[in-house]
């Protein structure tokens, strides 16, 4: 919602440069009460990139293009997280400056280059397409009018914020679900990134750290090429749930080969698995609950309930892997399973309401429903206008 009031083009790039800053600062606490306090305010800042990014695109592209569109911002996560071991294992190398040294060089180092990169996002990114420089006047229009032909009851491509519209993006049933649904996958996902070190670590436990911090590359290069797949074959096929139903059972296998197995080899291999059913739906699921509202307002507050959600997800995973439940980690992949199984539950489900739903409105007589009704009341129907059909 702040990035819609302030406008893309000077809200992404102010909070990266915020927890750019945040990040540096983090090489210089001394204590916990520092830590914790710097940490929070970075998680304030790094909290609206996701859904300001996603609602930027939408902008842009049609609901068919954005997951697709959206996995090439969103696979710079598990890219991150591969590269991110490489680099840290690489900083370690390096001596000291000054007082930075060892994990401190890391915050350093990866704060400098973002304040840099946010810098330059405030020369190059612009609020839409009609005010984007590059962009000849015919391309502009076709830009608009291209987002503007799926907006069904909608005469304007930006509305202005009103309550209405904001509450049909946030209860809209669509939304509700798919955001309990990457809730469910971030517990997989963020406590895959927090705790893969730790695994590997049980896995190899004689291996050096530069050596284990190597070891959690790979399943994440598996998880980036299945986060671009889905969302590809998504844009190509005009579908989203299908793809929530197909990634689901690749996080319950490898979670049941956690379970039953106590082979290193296998454990490290279910990794690989996990990532390949988890990664893609960031970008699955924000594409989902904007293409199935109407308005810019209704898509800013479906995008930001959604990832609002998924962080609830990220918090709760920070507590399924505990140190007492090591080195097996019975709790915290019984967990995974379960919510796992619980995604394919709601995915199906969710499928299913949406087709009959559809067919449902397929019986209605739209010019009866709306006689009476005022442009504006027309308008804040949103998904509820009898004309609009979900887009599975």
């Amino acid at each position: 919602m702040a990035c819609k009031w302030i406008g893309p083009g000077w809200y992404i790039p102010a909070i990266s440069l915020g927890f750019g800053i945040t990040s540096v600062a983090t090489a210089f606490v001394h204590n916990i009460h520092e830590i914790c306090g710097v940490r929070f305010v970075l998680g304030i800042f790094e909290a609206g990139m996701l859904p300001g990014i996603a609602y930027y695109m939408s902008r842009w592209y049609r609901k068919s293009e954005l997951a697709f569109r959206l996995s090439l911002y969103i696979v710079m996560a598990p890219l991150a997280g591969a590269f991110g071991g490489l680099l840290a294992s690489a900083i370690l190398k390096l001596p000291n400056f000054g007082n930075l040294h060892e994990w401190r060089m890391i915050f350093a180092i990866e704060g400098i280059i973002t304040c840099g990169l946010s810098i330059l996002g405030f020369f190059t990114l612009t609020d839409r397409p009609a005010t984007a420089f590059w962009l000849t006047q015919e391309e502009k229009d076709l830009a608009i009018a291209r987002v503007k032909s799926e907006r069904i009851g909608a005469t304007e491509v930006l509305d202005k914020l009103d309550t209405p519209k904001t509450l049909r993006g946030i209860f809209g049933p669509v939304t509700m679900v798919t955001a309990f649904i990457f809730l469910l996958n971030n517990i997989t996902v963020q406590g895959l990134a927090f705790f893969a070190p730790t695994i590997v670590k049980t896995i190899y436990p004689d291996h050096s750290v530069i050596s284990q911090q190597l070891h959690t590359v790979p399943p994440y290069i598996v998880g980036g090429f299945f986060t671009v797949l889905f969302p590809f074959l998504s844009w190509k096929f005009n579908r989203r749930m299908i793809f929530f139903i197909l990634s689901a059972p690749l996080m319950m296998t490898g979670y049941v080969m956690f379970l039953a197995s106590d082979d290193p080899k296998v454990r490290y291999g279910a990794t690989f698995i996990i990532a390949s059913g988890a990664f893609s739906f960031g970008a699955l699921t924000n594409a989902n609950v904007a293409a199935n509202v109407v308005s810019d307002t209704a898509k800013s507050s479906a995008i930001g309930t959604n990832v609002m959600f998924g962080n609830i997800g990220g918090l709760i995973s920070t507590w399924s892997f505990l140190p007492f439940d090591s080195p097996d980690y019975h709790i915290g992949n019984g967990l995974n399973f379960a919510t796992s199984s619980s995604i394919l539950i709601c995915s199906v489900a969710l499928f299913l309401w949406m087709n009959m739903d559809n067919k449902k409105r397929d019986n209605v007589n739209v010019e009866e429903k709306l006689a009476g009704l005022s442009r504006t009341q027309i308008q804040d129907l949103d998904w509820r206008h009898p004309g609009f059909r979900w887009k599975p």
